[in-house]
């Protein structure tokens, strides 16, 4: 099952990336497409369609391709989900659940609150300068409701939007086909309505798809538009999130889940096994093993033989997937290289099952976030660790971060000089603006020195 492959191997095939125009349509989603259109069009002609339709008729647009996409008929009064319908899904959420929504929520917004911004101002360079730090006025979430309903997600964008400061957080998670309220109108699962209430939302629509991305983009008369969409979806949803960019901002285009586990022989094959179990889960995950061990990748391949047929379906398919074509094990010389292979790799996750774990965080610049030793495993981070899971995918860890408060603040500069100040640097300003040839920025420039030079 596991493929233990040597370096060159490893290059040429576990350790490429399939670039986000390039993602095989699979033949149920192709004849979903046609069933909907009405023609087979690629996923960017059928999403570019909806937020057209969305921008042009609004909720009639939602209401519609909820139905045509997602099978499920609604009025546009069930788009907004009401605090009756949210208090009415603690009674099909057991107390255990509501329990460790509400402890990981406590360590999320607990590791976040370390993150302080505030605005600054000085006077050190003439006059004032400084900036204004200031949270986002709305922002949206988009939670998924297919596969599984991520109401972790929920928790790891909209408390960390919490913690900037936002005024308001709205939620957008498709219907459920089998969870009514006392109405009878479909409502999202329940779960993510628990964790909406646990985290605070202003608002959850039940509304989900690139339909939702181009109604928190546009607004309808339902939804209002906000400033910025954060949090994961499939294809269609993360198409949707690249074409509205510039008109709302984004946090990110996410792909595919991926981990890199870096280990030794020291490591537990079984767990690293179950770790390596746990992304290859996700429907196009990627999980790689990085080791100088072969008998560990062995032992490994065993184990997960072991686990898979222990998994229900189609959660085992998934794995089986995953592990025919993404993912694997590399044998390499020794640990360096492992881990200069994994930085090069930049995953999402980089894991750390070696001897004296913390000595080779020095060496590490490209991940996500980073699992020191065995007991700092890549699940804990999913849930309950602290740190928002929302992280970069697809190699951008090289030049992006994870969701954190940041993503949600904008700056202002402030520039107010003295009279001084502007005297002396307006000379400065002339001579470079006439060096760009832009003579009216030097004009402006110069009447500041003629008047200074008649004073």
């Amino acid at each position: 099952m596991l493929k233990i492959l040597e370096l060159y191997e490893a290059m040429t095939t576990l350790l490429k990336r399939v670039p986000l125009d390039e993602i095989v349509v699979t033949e149920s989603m192709r004849k979903r497409t046609i069933a909907a259109f009405g023609e087979d069009l690629t996923p960017e002609q059928a999403v570019r369609r909806i937020l057209r339709d969305v921008r042009a008729r609004g909720d009639a647009a939602l209401l519609e391709w909820t139905q045509r996409l997602d099978g499920v008929q609604m009025e546009a009064a069930a788009l907004e989900v009401s605090d009756e319908d949210i208090a009415a899904a603690y009674d099909q959420v057991d107390s255990e659940t509501v329990a460790a929504l509400e402890r990981a929520a406590e360590r999320i917004t607990a590791f976040h609150a370390r993150q302080v911004a505030q605005s600054w101002m000085e006077t050190a360079m003439g006059g004032l300068l400084g900036q204004l730090i200031q949270p986002l006025g709305r922002v949206g979430v988009y939670v998924p409701g297919g596969a599984a309903p991520l109401a972790s997600s929920l928790l790891m964008s909209a408390l960390v939007a919490r913690q900037a400061g936002v005024d308001e957080i709205i939620v957008c998670t498709p219907p459920s086909r089998t969870h009514r309220n006392a109405a009878g109108n479909p409502v999202p699962h329940p779960v993510v309505l628990v964790a909406a209430d646990i985290a605070g939302v202003d608002m959850v629509y039940a509304i989900g798809g690139a339909q939702a991305i181009g109604a928190m983009t546009y607004g309808t008369d339902t939804i209002d538009r906000v400033d910025k969409i954060c949090g994961p979806g499939n294809l269609f949803v993360t198409l949707a999130k690249r074409d509205v960019y510039g008109t709302v901002g984004i946090d990110a285009l996410p792909g595919p889940t991926e981990t890199v586990i870096v280990a030794d022989d020291s490591a537990r094959a079984e767990w690293v096994a179950a770790d390596m179990l746990a992304q290859a889960e996700h429907a196009g995950g990627t999980s790689l093993l990085l080791t100088p061990s072969r008998a560990l990748a062995e032992a490994v391949d065993r184990h997960l033989q072991d686990l898979v047929a222990e998994l229900p379906e189609p959660n085992a398919s998934d794995v089986r997937e995953s592990f025919a074509n993404r993912s694997g094990a590399v044998i390499t010389e020794d640990v360096l290289e492992a881990v200069a292979l994994g930085d090069d790799f930049a995953p999402e996750h980089f894991c750390l099952s070696v001897r004296d774990a913390w000595s080779w965080v020095g060496r590490i610049r490209n991940a996500g976030g980073l699992f020191v030793g065995e007991h700092s495993f890549e699940v804990l981070g999913d849930y309950v660790a602290g740190p928002s899971h929302i992280m970069p995918t697809g190699g951008t860890a090289r030049f992006t971060s994870p969701c954190n408060v940041l993503d949600f603040l904008r700056v202002t500069n402030v520039v107010a000089l003295d009279a001084e100040t502007a005297r002396q640097l307006s000379p400065v300003a002339v001579q470079l603006a006439k060096a760009e040839g832009l003579h009216g920025h030097a004009l402006a420039a110069q009447m500041r020195v003629v008047e200074a030079e008649s004073e």
